[in-house]
């Protein structure tokens, strides 16, 4: 990855078994297509979940320990584990990928925690660019295109990014180069979220998990969180004991799951996730 650092080479052992739990052959060459379905088979079978966090499991951001969590023990993650083992797969496989860090639009439009989210820039053969995103829950299904500042229509609505407007405490970002501007990544014309386009190591991210895995104002510590897309492009989601399917119209179906036998089948069957026992809420700690 072109993150500044030096990383683990993943082998081709672990790439092939990557592959095989997206369901995918590995691609003759790093094009954009290629991209786009290995980018939509991720967010259909690797599930956006935060059980480590309710699990009392431990959250390293290791390249080596983010593939063994994904590919070995099958389990999903949420955004620094998710898009960092994801660029890992796509360093294997030849494309050039760069980590980049974002900050989440909140209530009021107020802006998250600096390293609130992981993003990453991949460039396909030939030179382009793609903003790829695995681990932000309901967001876009395919790559947008990283320089195209109109709209982009995906499956999960109208995208586009932007160059952002000074924050709250007038910055850009960037640096004053314009071409180094932050980014606000918008969806059906709201802000999701602001990009930074400076590289980042995957090592730089660890107080944005430390935060979101134990901070009372995180919403990763209220309730576990299981998500993903389902095959006619709708989503299937379990919150606490909230289970939720989304059609692709929007339209939902809910229901509580009756015991832990019951959510613990869900998990197996729906997200492929096998646990000794239901995660229990565990709320963060004091901030500090």
């Amino acid at each position: 990855m072109t993150d500044g650092t030096d990383t683990a080479t993943t082998d081709a052992a672990t790439t092939d078994a990557y592959l095989r739990r997206l369901g995918v052959e590995r691609p003759a060459r790093p094009t954009p297509d290629a991209l786009r379905e290995l980018h939509l088979r991720h967010l259909r079978t690797v599930p956006f979940e935060n059980l480590s966090v309710h699990l009392g499991e431990e959250i390293v951001l290791d390249e080596k320990r983010l593939l063994d969590k994904v590919v070995e023990a099958g389990r999903g993650g949420f955004c620094y584990e998710l898009n960092g083992a994801f660029g890992a797969l796509l360093t294997a496989l030849g494309y050039d990928v760069t980590l980049l860090a974002a900050r989440v639009y909140g209530e009021g439009g107020r802006l998250g925690i600096p390293y609130d989210h992981l993003a990453l820039r991949v460039r396909t053969e030939h030179g382009g660019d793609w903003l790829a995103d695995v681990g932000f829950g309901s967001h876009f299904h395919l790559p947008l295109a990283f320089g195209e500042r109109g709209e982009q229509r995906d499956p999960a609505g109208v995208f586009r990014i932007a160059e952002a407007e000074p924050d709250a405490a007038g910055v850009r970002g960037g640096h004053g180069a314009a071409d180094a501007a932050d980014l606000d990544v918008l969806r059906d014309g709201r802000p999701v979220y602001r990009l930074e386009t400076r590289p980042r190591a995957l090592a730089d991210f660890t107080a944005g998990a430390w935060w979101h895995r134990t901070s009372p104002h995180s919403h990763f510590t209220r309730s576990p969180v299981c998500s993903r897309v389902t095959e006619d492009g709708g989503r299937i989601t379990l919150s606490g004991r909230r289970l939720t399917l989304t059609a692709p119209d929007g339209t939902r179906q809910e229901r509580e799951a009756g015991s832990d036998a019951e959510v613990l089948g869900i998990y197996r069957d729906e997200f492929g996730i096998t646990l000794d026992a239901a995660p229990a809420v565990r709320g963060g700690g004091t901030d500090g």
